[in-house]
């Protein structure tokens, strides 16, 4: 956790090298802002950005469905009643 406090370095939603043991770690995606960030961070030539752009727009559709989707799971499991311990 120290890691993330260090001063002169970047916060770990800007660092793409955390955002992927995050992801290998936790299985987590990073939020589309953080990764559009991170990208507009990085430095590349035009086909590289075209490409990446394309794939961060398929990226942004599919965690937008994926949101639905998970609220849909959660909000079922809120109304339930919690099991008992038997």
């Amino acid at each position: 956790m120290e890691d993330f406090f260090r001063w002169g370095e970047p916060m770990y939603h800007y660092d793409a090298k955390i955002a992927l043991e995050e992801l290998q770690e936790d299985a987590l995606l990073p939020h589309p802002v953080k990764l559009r960030d991170m990208i507009l961070r990085t430095k590349l030539g035009p086909q590289d950005a075209q490409l990446l752009n394309h794939e961060f727009q398929d990226y942004l559709t599919r965690f937008g469905e994926l949101q639905r989707v998970g609220r849909g799971i959660l909000e079922k499991i809120a109304a339930g009643q919690p099991k008992t311990a038997s």
